[in-house]
C-alpha cells in the first residue's frame, strides 16, 4: 500500500504532496448498488425503446411485438438484428465508461447517490481508468450478466480494505461519498477578504500542459479568487479548496503534468498564468 495511503474503517485518507491529509468518505455498499440499479434501469428502458423503434422500422406492429415476440426473431431483418447487437453492446459496455469519463467520475445513479469515483491517490479518473474498472464489471456481475447479481463484487467488496470490486483493484480506484461538510462552502471562501499577495506562484512547476481556452469566464474567475483569498485560510481549508475547484477542471482540460512535482494549488496557479498569457498573446 502506497505510504500516502491510510485507510479506516469507512474512510480513506490521503496524503497530498504538501503533507495535508485530505479525508474520503468511502461510498457504504448500499448506496452503491442504489446507484448501480438507477443506471441499470436506464440501461434496459433504453435498451426497449431503442429495440421498440427498430422493430416498428422493419415492419413490425406494436400488437407483433406483444402478441407474438417468437415471430420476431425468425422473420426479424438481419439489419434490424445487427442494430439491436450494437446498442445492446454499446449500452451495457459504454454507458458506464462514457458517463464516468464526461461526468467527472459519476453516472447519473452516482451523482443521484452522491458519489463519486476517482483514483486512489485522490486524482481525476482518467479514461484508461474508465475503461478499465469498467471492463471487469462483467467478472464483478457474476453469476449475472444481462440481470447483473454482482455476488463475485460483493464479495470482494467486504473482503478489500478499501471497498473495491474487482474494476476498482484493477484500475486502481475508489468509490466516495460526495462530502461537503469537510471542506467550506465557496461561499464562505469568497466572502473574506481579499488579501494583497493575489498571483504569486508558490509551488513548482509540474509542467502542466492543457488546453486553457476551453475555461470559461466563470471557472477563470472561481481560480482567481480562490488564489487571491487563499492565504485568508487555514491550510486545511486550502487544500481541501483547491482540490474542489482543480478536480472539474482537470476533469475537463484532460491535462499533461509530472505527477511528481504535481500540487492542486499548483496547478491552479500555472492554469492561471497559462490563461492570462494567452490572452495577452491574442490581445
Amino acid at each position: 500500500m502506497p505510504k500516502h495511503i491510510i485507510e479506516t474503517e469507512e474512510t480513506l485518507i490521503i496524503e497530498t504532496p504538501e503533507r495535508v491529509q485530505l479525508e474520503f468518505a468511502l461510498a457504504s455498499i448500499g448506496n452503491r448498488f442504489l446507484a448501480v440499479a438507477i443506471d441499470h434501469f436506464i440501461q434496459y428502458f433504453t435498451i426497449i425503446l431503442v429495440a421498440w423503434f427498430a422493430l416498428s422500422l422493419a415492419g413490425f406492429s406494436s400488437s407483433d411485438i406483444v402478441d407474438a415476440p417468437d415471430r420476431l426473431v425468425s422473420e426479424m431483418p438481419k439489419w434490424t438484428i445487427a442494430i439491436l447487437i450494437i446498442t445492446l453492446f454499446l449500452i451495457f459496455a459504454g454507458y458506464f465508461i462514457a458517463f464516468e469519463w464526461l461526468w467527472n467520475g459519476q453516472t447519473p445513479g452516482k451523482r443521484l447517490m452522491k458519489l463519486r469515483v476517482i483514483r486512489d491517490d485522490g486524482r481525476p479518473l482518467t479514461l484508461w481508468e474508465a475503461i478499465a474498472r469498467n471492463l471487469l464489471r462483467i467478472g464483478d456481475a457474476v453469476p449475472g450478466f444481462v440481470l447483473p447479481v454482482y455476488s463475485v463484487g460483493l464479495i470482494v467488496i467486504f473482503l478489500s480494505g478499501r471497498d473495491q470490486r474487482l474494476g476498482d483493484i484493477f484500475a486502481g480506484t475508489v468509490v466516495v461519498r460526495e462530502r461537503t461538510d469537510e471542506a467550506p462552502t465557496f461561499a464562505e471562501t469568497f466572502s473574506n477578504r481579499v488579501t494583497d499577495i493575489a498571483f504569486t506562484r508558490v509551488h513548482k512547476s509540474s509542467g502542466v500542459k492543457a488546453n486553457v481556452s476551453l475555461l470559461t469566464e466563470r471557472e477563470v474567475e472561481v481560480v482567481e479568487s480562490f488564489l487571491r483569498r487563499r492565504w485568508d485560510l487555514t491550510e486545511r481549508q486550502r487544500l481541501w479548496m483547491a482540490w474542489r475547484i482543480a478536480l472539474p477542471i482537470m476533469y475537463k482540460l484532460k491535462p499533461g503534468y509530472n505527477e511528481e512535482d504535481f500540487s492542486y494549488e499548483g496547478f491552479l496557479e500555472e492554469i492561471l498564468h497559462s490563461f492570462h498569457a494567452k490572452q495577452r498573446f491574442l490581445n
